[in-house]
């Protein structure tokens, strides 16, 4: 069985555990169209999708379906969703009849909802309502609209051609099928790169002359080519905001504005073009060049900067009927084509050559510090134990996609094994960076100066992307602010988020509400936090894992009101629209609401007596911790540290001050003084450093040591045995806890190449204490 079988397997189980547990229900065919569309999301080639079945006329004449649609923030962009699901263990191969068919009956669904007002024959109550009525009557949509991208998503396997590209309306409409080969890449590499074969580009071939630059080095080989605006066109129309660099294509509202002073040159010195303009900065992956130095292909083509230029030049020729078979774009390519380095080195170029933008180091969030220091949080915070669960378990943050599903296989081998993973770390409790968003910036508005709105739960309901985006740059404190407590505080948003959901309900339950669930949720939440002056008890929460009964049905009384208030105070047909803007949001705050605050008293923080909060850090070492340190430093003789100063000045190592703390240490030990805290600090840094650089040098402590008749205290380090260090090894191996050195030194130990000291032992002690901390069980 290959790696792909392994993978349909599991599919194939995750869509049937997902059905036997799922709240929601929803047959197989939309679950596997849900867990496909997000991969899609992950991967940047979709935002802002809703799940959506519809079909009609199946068997004759003008027969359409549809699983799911999304449209992009600028409304650029509609990708249709339609999927081929496949029954059985085994991988059946799709016929390519199967693929043109789908093709045929997503685009009779765009064709119907544009040309023939399909939404006329559709219930309004019905998730597809919106969508067709949107395609037949949103003047925003339909002025913006340039592309329609056709998903064709299938669990089988397809080795046929793409359907070709067609067309309605003028509106051009790509055709992609994704099958379990595809699905398996996805789940791989996180993203499809953009492959190009210019020599056949769209029925077109063009010439771009490039250059290989003479700094090419073992990072990055350095082109200069020159690229025709009809290219830069054809570029846009098919790919748009996918060209960016996905790290930074939302913190740039990437959108087909039209920079005043380009679309003037285009239309009045299109000669001049090239002059004027500052040209595009773009990385890839692999070019391929012809005998002539013109590029013929070229794979994962991504714009770093210089996406305003391309989309002005696509709208002023759509949009203008301008000529642009004058203009001339100056692109300077970067090619990495070391995986390994790839997605660094991309992010750096984004970075520095985006200055002009504005775009904060924070933006490129992959590597967010904050980020990263929640990550760590969830992998050592364990929740509470409570009535309805009586062991603690983990609220895992997947910051890059895959994290879970590639801890769940390092940690998890047998039946058994598995069973015990999935209590510790419930699927229920995994969540996303973009999910995290939503529960952070539904609980609580963020008002800037003179009181303007910055985030409010019209920011949620815009979508994923744009809500993230404001997340990041608005919402997301220092790393320094992130701890325990802020931990603890976003999973209790979390929960009143999920809970808020399944309260809404779906069209399966008896008690839907009705088919605005996304705006209703963030909408009621953060009124909730509104009216009663944020004076949730999110600790409370936290501690039961749970809301109170009395909290919960408040909450669904309201969003009945909620869901109620924006049908009655939309000046438009299209509901999720109006909730999207600044003045829907104001509105509700200032609307009458009907509640009884008395009704949720106990869920309220109790202003006399608040609940205390412990936080918890690294810095915060056990006062038996310190004495460990402390006995580790002294238990190094003074002529050691002595030695310790000589050698680092020797080696170039240590400065003239750093030769100091080594001589005050010195001092300190032989004169039996106490340590002051950054005395401890400086010892600590030193013998760090020793370890790290010349681990051997320690060795004379203990011949030094039984000369002057330094003999170590003992300490709890005794316990440290090669059994424990060797689960300790195999723990950070996964985890990476340790600084690197740390880890290597108690690896060379439990394998032989060092012995186990009474020096080893005490430095493992510390290792083992900082293991503790996040989540190793001794």
């Amino acid at each position: 069985m290959n790696d792909v079988e392994k993978y349909y397997r599991s599919f194939q189980q995750e869509i049937i555990a997902l059905q036997e547990s799922d709240d929601e229900g929803g047959s197989r065919e939309q679950l596997f169209t849900r867990i496909a569309i997000d991969m899609l999301a992950d991967a940047g080639e979709t935002e802002n999708t809703t799940i959506a079945y519809d079909e009609k006329d199946l068997g004759k004449r003008g027969q359409h379906k549809i699983n799911g649609y999304a449209v992009s923030d600028n409304y650029e962009t509609v990708d249709l969703f339609i999927s081929i699901y496949k029954t059985g263990e085994t991988i059946v191969i799709v016929p390519k009849s199967e693929i043109d068919k789908a093709a045929s009956l997503i685009t009779n669904f765009f064709r119907k909802a544009t040309y023939n007002d399909y939404a006329c024959d559709i219930d309004e109550s019905r998730p597809i309502f919106d969508f067709a009525n949107q395609l037949a009557t949103y003047d925003e949509l339909k002025g913006n609209l340039i592309r329609v991208n056709a998903f064709i998503l299938t669990n089988g396997e397809y080795k046929g051609g793409i359907p070709p590209n067609g067309e309605i309306n003028g509106i051009q409409i790509f055709y992609h099928v994704f099958d379990i080969n595809k699905l398996y890449q996805l789940s791989e590499d996180s993203r499809l790169p953009i492959e190009i074969d210019f020599d056949d580009f769209g029925g077109e071939k063009f010439v771009i002359p490039c250059m290989p630059a003479s700094n090419s080095n073992g990072d990055y080989k350095a082109y200069l080519a020159i690229m025709s605006g009809k290219c830069l066109y054809k570029l846009y129309e098919q790919y748009g905001a996918r060209l960016l660099e996905q790290n930074v294509r939302s913190f740039l509202q990437f959108a087909g504005k039209i920079n005043k002073g380009i679309r003037d040159t285009i239309k009045t010195e299109p000669h001049m073009f090239f002059a004027f303009n500052n040209g595009i900065a773009a990385t890839a992956d692999r070019i391929e060049l012809d005998d002539n130095n013109h590029i013929r292909k070229i794979r994962n083509l991504q714009i770093v900067n210089g996406g305003q230029t391309t989309a002005s030049i696509y709208t002023t020729a759509k949009k203008d009927k301008t000529d642009i078979s004058d203009i001339y774009v100056q692109v300077k390519f970067s090619v990495i084509d070391n995986p390994e380095q790839y997605s660094d080195i991309v992010s750096r170029i984004s970075r520095y050559s985006n200055t002009q933008n504005k775009v904060n180091d924070a933006d490129f969030s992959a590597n967010n510090p904050a980020l990263i220091a929640i990550e760590k949080l969830s992998r050592y915070v364990l929740s509470p134990i409570t009535p309805s669960c009586n062991i603690q378990t983990y609220w895992f943050f997947e910051r890059a996609r895959g994290q879970y599903k590639t801890l769940r296989s390092r940690e998890a081998f047998t039946k058994a094994q598995r069973a015990a993973f999935d209590k510790k770390y419930p699927k229920e409790q995994v969540f996303t960076k973009v999910e995290l968003a939503k529960y952070i910036n539904a609980y609580q508005e963020v008002v800037g100066g003179y009181n303007k709105i910055i985030i409010g739960p019209n920011a949620v309901v815009r979508g994923n992307e744009k809500n993230y985006a404001k997340f990041i740059n608005n919402n997301l404190p220092d790393e320094k602010k992130i701890n325990n407590v802020y931990f603890e505080d976003a999973i209790a948003k979390a929960i009143i988020f999920k809970t808020a959901e399944k309260r809404y309900g779906t069209r399966k339950n008896d008690y839907c509400i009705g088919e605005l669930r996304q705006v209703a949720v963030p909408y009621t939440i953060s009124l909730i936090s509104y009216l009663t002056g944020n004076k949730l008890d999110l600790y409370k929460i936290w501690k039961n894992q749970s809301l109170s009964d009395a909290l919960s049905d408040f909450i669904y009384d309201m969003m009945k009101q909620v869901n109620a208030f924006i049908m009655d105070s939309s000046p438009i047909s299209h509901y999720i629209e109006w909730a999207k803007k600044d003045e829907c949001w104001n509105l509700a705050k200032q609307h009458e609401w009907n509640f009884n605050i008395d009704e949720i008293k106990s869920d309220l923080i109790d202003e006399i007596n608040p609940p205390k909060r412990k936080i918890l850090t690294d810095e915060c070492d056990s006062e038996e911790e310190e004495k460990h340190k402390e006995r580790l430093l002294r238990s190094i003789p003074f002529s050691l540290w002595k030695k310790i100063g000589e050698w680092g000045k020797d080696a170039g190592i240590l400065d003239p001050t750093k030769q100091g703390w080594a001589s005050d240490v010195a001092f300190i030990v032989k004169n039996k003084r106490q340590f002051g805290k950054q005395d401890k600090k400086h010892a600590l840094f030193l013998f760090d450093l020793v370890c790290q650089r010349n681990s051997e040098l320690l060795e004379e402590a203990d011949i030094i040591a039984e000369s002057e008749q330094n003999v170590s205290p003992k300490s709890s380090s005794d316990e440290m045995t090669l059994e424990l260090i060797q689960r300790m090894v195999d723990w950070d191996r996964r985890k990476q806890i340790l600084e690197d050195w740390k880890w290597k030194v108690m690896d060379d130990v439990v394998q032989g190449r060092k012995p186990l000291t009474d020096r080893m032992r005490y430095v493992f002690y510390l290792n083992l204490e900082k293991l503790k901390r996040n989540g190793f069980e001794g």
